[in-house]
């Protein structure tokens, strides 16, 4: 039996999700037993650099031109109206098709001889996204904008940063003129996130295929022609995921009627759990949910044996979803899931981008990352707003150390990268205390970083130990910065806790990023501005570099999903759903506007990030020329400097 398994479009484009490398390293461990051959493609790569080569923008310049027209005229001026990235790209056409091939193998790190040319700004046509750097030149005539950011010698990162702008113009015309639903990171993600009905998504695949679509099929053909499988297994880790997932389903389907499909992943487990529409099984034969390994093992000895059970898997009977399961079959301890293998996807094709010029923030896109996991699930899993019902956070499964190292050097040994990013839903310190001694006794060097919480167990001695064991960042969970707040989602850290934790990171080197919050249940606008104000002050203490501030949104299986009353607030749940359902809208007595709060929080991170208006009273960033003001901060100005001193 053949099995291939694959991510459809679109995902990061610096690094392999690492789905099908777990779930191949998983099923090689059976290979012999079951007569298995599995082999792993990634056709969201493909796509980028089937769309980004000179014959891609060569096809989107001819529908383009015959849509709005090109090269002048009534019809160029109309599209020009509509769109300047659309008028920019017609316009430069041929200096596009000239470059794209060379910039994309620049970012891909194959022709670094070429950021001379690109950071002196005049090979690459530059289109709507360069125009921040313009009107900061324009502000200040013969100065550098970019000069804080890389200075004299950073000619490189500055190359890769105008590389990566020349690639989000494209990306623009692409999404603009000829398919909406594209993007870098994401492919319809509006048609599956948390769609209570199948008939969006329904509509859009019976459509008339889009050049991506054209492209997307072509590359599904020619996987299918490689690998002649038997099953194709689809993993949907986001929204983003599912329009892309289909299309690939409807091209086998047509290709390949004999082969079974089989979806799941992170959409799948959160969104799906009650899917009854049976529409969806015209184009798949299975879906899994939870853990992918043992629904997997379990669906291909039912293949070999239709006698044999299946586990937690959706299909079709008699025109309607059953549910297939057992409890004669378990999960795989994270002991035995087997060393993730990367082998089969292309890992010279991946591209380093760089979004923002902050060296935290980067690392989500910038450099191959080998993805590793320290724990299956999350050990303090009590976070209100968290899906902790959920297999994939309720389940905490711990890996030895000594196992982990074997991995990383299995994994080094066959990607030549020795980067990681540990994707745990949050790393627990002792485990990885063990990892780091245990690195640092077996002579081993990696450069890694990761999620945590940021509890006190973090002390100065324990972040020290990890930076010398290869720690270079991590990513925690700040999110409302109100103690009350933090109390009422159980969050179980206070903010001057994360002010003495972060600091002692960022003290041994480590850049540390904050995930933010705003909107939760009876969040009040004068908390929100004091959240920004205490903010402002861990910057300016250099406790975080990085942060992102996420709106609040109720999910079904987390406890504010399940108990609303308990939160003060009450669900607006579909009438009737029968396909996707995550998050719920609601709605909290409280009336705060927190969508115009969020401009301002946004504004101000971002600035924050780039050293800029730390000295600055945080009501500035609400000024949007509106007579409603916003109250001041409450907050004592020295509260982060007095915890640290504590």
């Amino acid at each position: 039996m053949r099995l291939l398994l694959v991510t459809p479009p679109m995902t990061q484009l610096n690094t392999p999700y690492p789905a099908t490398a777990y779930l191949r390293g998983f099923l090689l461990q059976h290979a012999a037993r079951l007569d298995l051959e599995v082999a792993q493609a990634d056709p969201a790569i493909e796509l980028f650099c089937a769309l980004f080569s000179r014959a891609g923008l060569a096809a989107l310049a001819e529908r383009l031109a015959a849509r709005f027209g090109g090269g002048g005229g009534k019809r160029a001026r109309r599209a020009a109206a509509l769109d300047p990235s659309i008028e920019h790209f017609l316009a430069e056409r041929d200096r596009y098709l000239a470059t794209v091939d060379a910039a994309v193998r620049f970012l891909q790190g194959r022709d670094p001889s070429l950021a001379l040319r690109i950071a002196g700004r005049e090979w690459l046509p530059e289109g709507p996204r360069f125009a921040a750097i313009d009107e900061a030149m324009a502000a200040e005539p013969g100065a550098d904008p970019l000069a804080w950011a890389f200075g004299e010698l950073g000619i490189h990162d500055r190359a890769k940063y105008l590389a990566s702008l020349y690639v989000d113009d494209l990306a623009d015309v692409i999404g603009r003129g000829e398919d909406p639903h594209f993007g870098l990171s994401r492919y319809g993600e509006k048609l599956a996130a948390s769609a209570p009905s199948f008939d969006g998504l329904a509509a859009a695949l019976a459509a008339p295929a889009t050049l991506v679509d054209e492209q997307l099929a072509a590359i599904t053909r020619r996987l299918l022609e490689q690998h002649e499988p038997d099953v194709v297994g689809l993993t949907v880790p986001f929204p983003g995921n599912v329009y892309g997932a289909l299309r690939m389903a409807q091209t086998v389907r047509a290709a390949a009627p004999a082969t079974r499909i089989v979806i799941g992943g992170g959409y799948v487990n959160t969104e799906l759990r009650g899917l009854r529409d049976p529409r969806l099984f015209a184009l798949v034969d299975y879906v899994t949910l939870d853990d992918g390994e043992a629904p997997m093992l379990a669906l291909l000895e039912h293949l070999r044996d239709p006698a044999r059970p299946l586990l937690r898997t959706f299909v079709r009977d008699g025109g309607e979803v059953a549910w297939r399961t057992t409890d004669a079959l378990h999960d795989v301890p994270a002991a035995l899931a087997g060393t993730p293998s990367y082998a089969g996807l292309p890992l010279d094709k991946y591209l380093s981008v760089v979004e923002l010029l902050n060296p935290m923030h980067r690392l989500w896109s910038d450099g191959r990352w080998n993805k590793l996991t320290v724990a299956h699930g999350c050990y303090w899993k009590k976070c209100s707003f968290c899906d902790v019902t959920l297999d994939y956070i309720g389940r905490y499964d711990p890996v030895a150390a000594d196992l982990l190292v074997d991995r990383i050097e299995a994994i080094v040994a066959e990607t030549g990268q020795t980067g990681f990013h540990l994707v745990d839903e949050a790393a627990p310190p002792a485990g990885l205390r063990a990892l780091a001694e245990r690195l640092l006794a077996r002579g081993v060097t990696i450069t890694w970083w990761g999620n945590i919480r940021f509890e006190k167990t973090f002390t100065p001695e324990l972040c020290q130990l990890l930076a010398r064991a290869g720690c270079v960042a991590v990513s925690g969970g700040l999110e409302v910065a109100s103690d009350r707040l933090l109390a009422l989602m159980k969050k179980g850290v206070t903010v001057e806790q994360v002010a003495r934790v972060t600091r002692a990171f960022t003290d041994a080197g480590v850049m540390v990023h904050a995930y933010l919050m705003y909107g939760f249940p009876t969040e009040t606008e004068q908390e929100t501005i004091d959240s920004l104000e205490r903010v402002r002050q861990l910057f300016a203490a250099g406790c975080v570099q990085s942060a992102f501030w996420h709106r609040f949104a109720a999910t079904t299986h987390s406890p504010i999903g399940q108990r609303p009353d308990l939160f003060g607030i009450t669900l607006r749940r579909a009438k009737a759903v029968t396909f996707a359902e995550n998050e719920v809208g609601f709605s909290d007595p409280t009336g705060v506007d927190h969508d115009r709060l969020g401009v301002g929080l946004r504004k101000a991170l971002y600035n924050y990030m780039h050293g800029l208006g730390l000295d600055v009273d945080v009501r500035r960033w609400f000024d949007d020329g509106s007579k409603r003001k916003v109250p001041a901060a409450r907050v004592p100005v020295d509260l982060v400097e007095r915890a640290l001193r504590g």
